[in-house]
């Protein structure tokens, strides 16, 4: 375990009781004394004016790092339809794979899933452990993790990429505490350290006002989640030569204390904003949950989803489901037409990888013009009928 002390060298100045962001500081005697709640986040240590506050870290490993090699990718499915999450978690996994001179792997769980892997294949993936009984047709966690932690210590991988999605976020801490490593969750950049060829995992942080960039670097594997619409998807590849390794799981050796019984679809009349590619979001600007009428008339006439910004939500004026951004759903549709949203950062995380951003907006300083492909200074109310007067007149807008 890390150690932290505060030598005779303190002066009683405060300045680390202000600057501790857990409120685990105390002066006591005119001395500061770090309490027990205390998370070694090292804040009192580089403030400190007279070096008085020292972390003495003792991270020890008991594993050989350099038996683990591969980036592994896990294939989320569901009734055997594979999730959109899958390639683009393939696409940046490859890119990973290239820098570590690794081999890109793929784990698909589920059952009579081969057709589906002959498909994945074609994406530039290495090998495919393909493991499919009868048992594991729908995602129960106990099964799952029990496969992930038995195939983790027979091949080893060096990272294991997961979609941020229900499944991913219930899966990746299971499996993360069973093989004690650790888990960035929600990520929105992954790269490399060429030096140490560890994996740099960046996700938002405060509320959305920092990049954090987080390393693991004594235990393995490493483990991320990543926020689907983030990471471009990888294209098929015209001959791609993979394997596919049928492994051979025992279901009987894992005592479930839960059971799927059924299953029930939630079925929504509108698109999903993950696979739309068009998007049509309002704000605050919107007015009323009766206003949104004239966004969903515009996404309904390009063929599109209905996001809203957060502050839209917390109106009431449209549900959660539709929210985009660190709250909501990352999305990267071919057009996103936000409409009244004046750009928060943690809005605009969600959504400043689409491809062209048309923004409507009243006020021409909103944050969000910076973003924007095409900008639109103006009352929605009266630009919108616009648009739909225009398409509906057989007007060309295209994706």
């Amino acid at each position: 375990m890390d150690n932290i002390w505060v030598n005779e060298e303190c002066t009683g100045c405060k300045l680390c009781i202000e600057k501790c962001p857990f409120n685990a500081i105390e002066l006591k005697n005119n001395k500061a004394v770090i309490l027990d709640n205390c998370t070694l986040c090292g804040t009192c240590e580089n403030v400190c004016p007279v070096g008085a506050i020292k972390i003495e870290k003792k991270v020890k490993s008991n594993i050989d790092l350099s038996a683990y090699k591969d980036i592994w990718v896990f294939g989320e499915q569901r009734d055997g339809n594979l999730s959109p999450v899958i390639y683009e978690l393939i696409g940046q996994g490859r890119k990973l794979a290239d820098k570590l001179d690794a081999n890109l792997c793929l784990v698909l769980t589920g059952y009579q899933l081969k057709k589906q892997a002959e498909e994945l294949i074609k994406y530039g993936v290495d090998k495919i452990y393909l493991v499919d009984e009868k048992e594991l047709v729908s995602y129960n966690d106990e099964y799952y993790t029990a496969v992930m932690t038995e195939l983790i210590g027979c091949y080893k991988p060096a990272i294991i990429l997961l979609g941020a999605t229900a499944i991913g976020r219930s899966l990746g801490p299971r499996v993360a505490a069973r093989v004690k490593t650790g888990l960035t969750a929600d990520c929105t950049g992954l790269d490399i350290a060429q030096e140490k060829k560890i994996l740099l995992q960046t996700r938002p942080a405060f509320g959305g006002n920092i990049m954090a960039t987080i390393v693991c670097e004594n235990h393995r594997p490493q483990m991320a989640t990543v926020r689907p619409g983030v990471m471009k998807a990888a294209n098929k590849k015209s001959a791609y030569n993979g394997e596919i390794i049928k492994y051979d799981f025992d279901t009987d050796k894992v005592k479930l204390k839960t059971y799927v019984k059924d299953i029930v679809e939630d079925i929504r009349a509108s698109i999903n904003m993950n696979e739309a590619e068009v998007i049509v979001a309002g704000g605050r600007g919107v007015g009323s949950a009766k206003d949104f009428e004239i966004i969903r008339e515009l996404a309904d006439l390009l063929d599109g989803a209905v996001g809203a910004s957060r502050a839209a939500v917390d109106s009431g004026w449209i549900s959660h489901d539709h929210q985009v951004g660190q709250t909501g759903t990352t999305v990267s549709p071919k057009i996103y037409i936000a409409c009244g949203i004046s750009g928060a950062v943690q809005h605009l995380v969600g959504m400043k990888s689409s491809d062209i951003i048309i923004v409507i907006n009243k006020d021409r300083r909103a944050p969000i013009f910076n973003y924007a492909t095409y900008g639109l200074v103006g009352d929605l109310h009266e630009i919108i009928p616009l648009l739909i007067k225009q398409i509906k007149d057989g007007g060309e807008f295209t994706k």
